[in-house]
């Protein structure tokens, strides 16, 4: 009887502590884009980013290949949401980022394949393509995080920063 306990409790403890936690955000990255005019910090709303190839085609995500959302669409940049309340201090849903557009990609994403087009929605601003670099992604999850850091160096995990021009 105390062979088949231990033996129980041995296999009850190797399944126990080979058990990896794993983070919510596991294989998932983010391009964060900061679109400002030059001489100023605010993040230009009313803004389109989309993802697209060097001839400016948007990108449609076939069978989720580059992001783990928007199936079979194109990848199009959205806001951060603000989520405070009124009379408290500022906090975003993904607050690493602050007033920005954001995609999720998938962690193995081809980011120097890519660019993003950035059209102003009011045509104040010119459009621009910008080509995507490997340290442009925000690996979420520490360990992943930590892999980037050492590959990429300190240029890891800022947003893409994108100054526009008033046409």
């Amino acid at each position: 009887m105390k062979t088949k306990l231990s033996i129980f409790f041995l296999l009850f403890s190797l399944f126990s502590f080979g058990q990896v936690p794993h983070c919510g955000f596991d294989f998932t990255s983010y391009l964060v884009v900061k679109a400002h005019e030059e001489g100023k910090s605010d993040n230009i709303s009313d803004l389109k980013i989309t993802l697209v190839n060097e001839k400016g085609i948007e990108i449609i995500n076939e069978n989720n290949k580059y992001s783990w959302k928007y199936g079979n669409q194109a990848l199009v940049f959205t806001r951060n949401h603000l989520i405070s309340k009124p009379n408290e201090a500022e906090k975003w849903f993904f607050p690493y980022s602050g007033d920005t557009y954001l995609l999720s990609v998938t962690n193995t994403f081809p980011a120097e394949d890519f660019f993003i087009k950035i059209q102003d929605t009011k045509g104040k601003y010119k459009e621009q393509l910008v080509q995507l670099q490997a340290f442009n992604m925000y690996i979420l999850c520490s360990s992943e995080n930590e892999r980037q850091a050492r590959s990429f160096g300190p240029r890891s995990n800022n947003p893409i920063e994108v100054i526009l021009e008033r046409k």
